[in-house]
């Protein structure tokens, strides 16, 4: 098992005959996952040879679905055409749309956000069959997530790390593949990269909610940083509601107050958002929390070696 992706998923690519679609679509196949389509109007009823895998293209994602019967959508689309994209992934009712893109609109990342939580209240009140019909939005500005062994959906490199039992949540990109590669001894069920831009589609919550879920992930990392108040109130929800071992990390300790650092969300305004101050919600949680990404590795070793 694992959360949100794993062997059966049959991904599709918005975005696939560009270069950075085209670069990662290669990346995704060589790590396994089924890619089994591309979309792209201007291109459509065309393919694409990948190394001798032909995929391909369609019009659109509902034309796509219908063809290959994909449940998932990555997005490699430019910034100012994402919204389109990610709406039409939501109108054709694909399970889950993982937005790579970065530098998307904060107002186009919470208009397409709240399209999909309306369409599923429209649903729900119309017809109670199509209750489940939501559509999971992972992004915008992420790496995306893996499923070692079984699949693969984003930038993350394949190679990092291999199947095991650890599940990491995170909202840096870097920070995801230093944690995988610190702690491939071990290996993990799924990582997710959640993206730290101001609003987005997946939190923590949601990802701490599908970990603790999961039968194969024995112990969860999270990985915060500066900014909002996402880290506290998964800090609230992990004391509540998860029962496995949590290992914490919260980076920008050294940040200037007021300056945004790295991610659209990660800025610091006054005594909210600072990296002090989610260290010590998650420690009041139970949660053991690293003073660097290194620290935090091995106390997952800790836990790992004594289960």
């Amino acid at each position: 098992m694992a959360i949100f992706l794993n062997a059966d998923s049959k991904v599709i690519v918005q975005g696939m005959t560009g270069a950075v679609g085209m670069k990662h679509t290669t990346l995704m196949l060589a790590d396994g996952t089924a890619v089994v389509g591309g979309v792209n109007p201007k291109k459509a009823g065309t393919s694409v040879d990948f190394n001798g895998t032909d995929i391909p293209v369609f019009g659109s994602v509902k034309e796509a679905m219908e063809a290959t019967g994909a449940n998932v959508s990555v997005v490699f689309v430019p910034p100012a055409f994402t919204k389109s994209a990610v709406v039409e992934a939501i109108d054709a009712e694909i399970p889950l749309v993982v937005v790579i893109t970065e530098g998307v609109p904060v107002k186009d990342s919470a208009e397409f956000f709240n399209y999909a939580l309306q369409k599923q209240k429209d649903n729900d009140a119309s017809d109670g069959a199509r209750l489940g019909k939501a559509t999971r939005i992972i992004g915008p500005n992420c790496p995306g997530l893996i499923s070692p062994g079984k699949s693969n959906v984003g930038i993350i490199p394949g190679d990092i790390a291999g199947p095991g039992r650890i599940g990491l949540v995170s909202k840096s990109g870097t920070l995801t593949y230093q944690m995988m590669y610190e702690l491939r001894e071990f290996g993990f069920s799924s990582a997710i990269g959640i993206g730290g831009d101001p609003v987005i589609g997946t939190t923590h919550i949601d990802a701490l909610e599908a970990f603790q879920a999961d039968d194969e992930t024995d112990a969860i990392v999270m990985i915060g940083e500066i900014g909002g108040d996402a880290e506290e109130r998964a800090a609230a929800y992990i004391q509540e509601h998860v029962t496995k071992p949590v290992v914490g990390y919260v980076a920008g300790f050294t940040a200037p107050e007021g300056k945004t650092m790295g991610h659209a969300g990660a800025i610091v305004s006054g005594s909210s958002g600072t990296a002090q101050a989610k260290k010590e919600a998650l420690e009041a949680a139970g949660v053991k929390v690293g003073k660097t990404p290194s620290e935090t590795a091995e106390l997952m070793r800790d836990i790992m070696r004594g289960l």
